[in-house]
């Protein structure tokens, strides 16, 4: 068993969209390991109805943590706002970033609110809802962190995806938002290979967010019973930020440059586990797809048997 986290110390790392969800929990545990993190979002200070702010966050980092976080009010639909943190960045950190996360996504609250419908009975504006902070954002903010990791020779860029971007999932816009978050991985890293920087797909599992406990904290109806069952075994954020600290340590990340990665795998793979020791499954596990369908035979399916990657490929492709 390896240690639950590498030292990140003289590390530098933005997260967006870290007030809340899977990005304070990256966030966390990269401060944790000893990196200067920059974490962004648009709630800097905590409202009345709405959880999360980028100052809660970094108390928490403050108070249990050897690295620095440093909270940025930015809205990622802004392309000023952007410009101005990566310029801070460079300037405070004399030009180095070595990680950036894309997490900051705006359409959590539209896919709850539209639960169900068809993309013809949910607003046009589902799509720049869901699209603009959460795709177009990414390839943004990737443009800008290229730009100082391309001069140093490394670097790691890290969208946060789902197995949306695979098989159908919450709505149309998200589905189609996932599946280009996965492609922009791929297409950058084959430009950035000869750059020495990697750039790579995360899925997390289902996670325990605090959108998501809001949600499920309702009188129960098909929909979310469905979520319920879902959720059951659910990832805790910092689960994500394990992953991607060790990501980030790997000396052989370029070998991973350009994949989709499952933060369950790269528990298995690198000996780190969720909260309490648990070790969550894959979505390749085929004691884990059976579970959605068939809870009750699941016990009997070995952890070791897995749906070949390829096999998953394949079977995306409509040709």
């Amino acid at each position: 068993m390896t240690s639950e986290l590498p030292s990140l110390s003289g590390k530098v790392c933005i997260v967006t969209g870290a007030s809340r969800g899977i990005g304070k929990g990256i966030a966390l545990i990269l401060a944790k390991a000893g990196a200067t993190v920059y974490i962004t979002g648009r709630t800097l200070e905590a409202t009345e109805g709405k959880p999360g702010s980028l100052r809660q966050t970094a108390e928490e980092i403050g108070q249990e943590s050897a690295g620095q976080c440093i909270p940025v009010q930015c809205d990622h639909g802004n392309d000023e706002e952007v410009q101005k943190l990566f310029d801070r960045v460079n300037k405070e950190q004399n030009g180095r970033l070595d990680i950036l996360v894309n997490n900051a996504f705006s359409g959590v609250k539209p896919i709850f609110d539209n639960a169900g419908k068809p993309f013809y009975e949910q607003p046009a504006s589902m799509w720049d809802q869901l699209n603009n902070v959460g795709l177009r954002s990414n390839y943004i903010a990737a443009w800008h962190a290229a730009k100082m990791m391309v001069p140093a020779k490394q670097g790691l860029i890290v969208n946060v995806s789902s197995f949306g971007g695979l098989r159908y999932l919450f709505n149309v816009s998200y589905g189609v938002g996932k599946a280009a978050n996965d492609r922009m991985a791929a297409d950058m890293a084959v430009e950035l290979k000869k750059q020495n920087v990697a750039c790579v797909s995360l899925w997390p599992g289902a996670v325990m967010t605090e959108h998501v406990n809001d949600f499920l904290s309702q009188p129960l109806d098909e929909i979310s019973s469905k979520a319920a069952a879902v959720f059951k075994d659910a990832e805790d954020p910092t689960f994500s930020g394990k992953a991607v600290a060790w990501l980030a340590s790997d000396p052989n990340i370029m070998k991973k440059s350009g994949r989709i990665l499952l933060t369950a795998e790269l528990g298995r793979e690198y000996g780190f586990k969720d909260v309490g020791g648990v070790q969550p499954l894959s979505y390749r596990q085929v004691k884990k797809l059976v579970s959605y369908q068939y809870p009750s035979v699941s016990w009997m399916i070995p952890e070791f048997v897995y749906v070949p990657g390829w096999l998953m490929a394949v079977s995306s492709h409509k040709f």
